[in-house]
């Protein structure tokens, strides 16, 4: 059995929406709610590599996603301890020890199309030829609408205030079944999906058996982060860019979009999803 990493984390959440007193089209005074925003250093071993805006609902997790995406760490073993403080807007991260070229990684950067502008290290673009997601396994139709219906229902931050991105992760039961494992909301797509690798990497588990869903669009980072985390399913209520096709169809990742109620639209791979006879 797989020892899971020993990582010393802060547990530094904070509240995610604010109430705030507003005026409407009438001029009459009433209260809603508007999600909260703060940003984020994260220093590598006293080396600051970038800041990220965040809700800060799980920082701890974004920073270990974001350093597992950027292929800054090589292991969550690597990690001694995560320190997030508020007060200074930083995440302190040391590690036991470390085999990444972090100057020939952060010397060459890319600003993506993620909310508030993503950023990609390194020649990350070309080492997607390195990962091809081997065959299967296999999805129902009915578990995608199942899938798409527990989405729906899910009390979320974006119902009582909007301006934010969700990103889940589904665990397949069978071919006609799945359970939700983890949901994360923030105020872009590439810091919920970051989140959510940070969980998956802290716990182990490893990405053949489950299904991503995003309320974002699956661009060519979202596909690669994806592909990195090995889940063979991404799922969107949004679209797909043309980059975010083709890196699928390099690494034999299913895609599907404009899932809403039992609509989807499948733009890769498929020959995993199991279409019932009356279909």
């Amino acid at each position: 059995m797989a020892v899971k990493p020993n990582i010393q984390m802060s547990s530094a959440s904070v509240p995610v929406v604010h109430e705030v007193e507003i005026l409407d089209e009438a001029g009459r005074k009433k209260l809603t709610h508007v999600p909260g925003e703060r940003p984020l250093t994260i220093y590598l071993d006293k080396r600051e590599l970038v800041t990220l805006m965040t809700l800060g609902s799980a920082p701890e997790a974004l920073v270990l996603g974001y350093l597992r995406n950027q292929r800054l760490v090589e292991s969550p073993h690597d990690i001694e301890s995560i320190q997030v403080d508020w007060e200074t807007d930083s995440a302190a991260v040391k590690t036991r020890r470390s085999t990444v070229d972090i100057d020939a990684l952060t010397s060459k950067r890319v600003v993506t199309t993620g909310c508030g502008q993503g950023t990609m290290f390194g020649g990350l673009m070309e080492e997607m030829s390195e990962i091809s997601l081997p065959n299967g396994p296999n999805l129902s139709q009915e578990a995608i609408v199942a899938l798409i219906d527990a989405i729906r229902v899910h009390d979320s931050i974006y119902k009582k205030s909007g301006s934010v991105h969700a990103c889940a992760v589904f665990e397949r039961q069978g071919n006609d079944g799945v359970q939700l494992r983890y949901f994360i909301e923030d105020v872009g797509r590439h810091n919920a999906v970051d989140s959510i690798s940070g969980l998956l990497w802290l716990a182990d588990k490893a990405g053949k058996d489950l299904i991503f869903f995003t309320t974002g669009r699956l661009t060519s980072e979202m596909v690669i982060k994806g592909a990195q985390m090995g889940v063979p399913f991404l799922l969107t209520r949004s679209g797909v860019t043309l980059m975010g096709l083709e890196l699928a169809r390099k690494t034999n990742l299913t895609i599907l979009s404009r899932c809403s109620g039992k609509h989807f639209e499948i733009y890769n791979a498929p020959e995993r999803v199991i279409f019932t006879k009356n279909s």
